[in-house]
């Protein structure tokens, strides 16, 4: 072992709550800084070891209590020193936490982003392609398709609706359909 391992070892040998390896006692008997460094604390633990706190006077308690509540008066008495007063407020956790939900609100108005959903609109207005479409054609459906697909996408309805083969989104067609049989 290095001085440095032992040396984090020391102040628990010295204090006698750990027993010292054989491989600690060989390194302190071989070096001498770290067995002069074990003596020291061995004698700083004696030294603290017999030393007694001192008893407070009878009265200490009494008149420390007095002491703690005359401060108390004073400071309560004087006011808070400069621009620091109207922080006073702010001790209290009501207030304080009001302020900080102010703030808050305040950053979500200034930011410009909404937080709270909002739904989307959707386009109804047909795309100007330049040529005009009737609508209850297969062209003029497909695009009133297309332009509400978001809406129909949604619309779990239209799943469960069954689907006439017999019947024609145009009857003017299948009248003509039936002139040429």
């Amino acid at each position: 072992m290095n001085c440095n391992q032992i040396r984090e070892l020391l102040p628990d040998l010295a204090a006698g709550m750990d027993a010292a390896t054989p491989e600690v006692e060989k390194h302190i008997a071989s070096c001498h800084g770290c067995a002069a460094h074990l003596r020291d604390l061995q004698k700083t633990m004696a030294l603290l070891d017999e030393w007694q706190a001192p008893e407070p006077s009878p009265y200490f308690d009494t008149r420390l209590q007095a002491r703690l509540s005359e401060e108390r008066r004073e400071e309560m008495a004087r006011p808070a020193a400069g621009w620091l007063n109207w922080l006073g407020w702010l001790q209290r956790p009501a207030w304080a936490m009001s302020l900080a939900a102010l703030i808050f609100a305040a950053a979500l108005v200034v930011s410009n982003k909404s937080y709270i959903s909002q739904p989307e609109t959707i386009a109804t207005t047909p795309p100007s392609l330049g040529l005009p479409v009737q609508p209850g054609t297969a062209v003029g459906d497909l695009q009133a398709l297309d332009r509400n697909d978001e809406l129909y996408a949604d619309f779990d309805m239209l799943d469960e609706l069954q689907v006439q083969d017999d019947v024609n989104a145009n009857p003017q067609d299948s009248q003509a359909v039936d002139k040429a049989d």
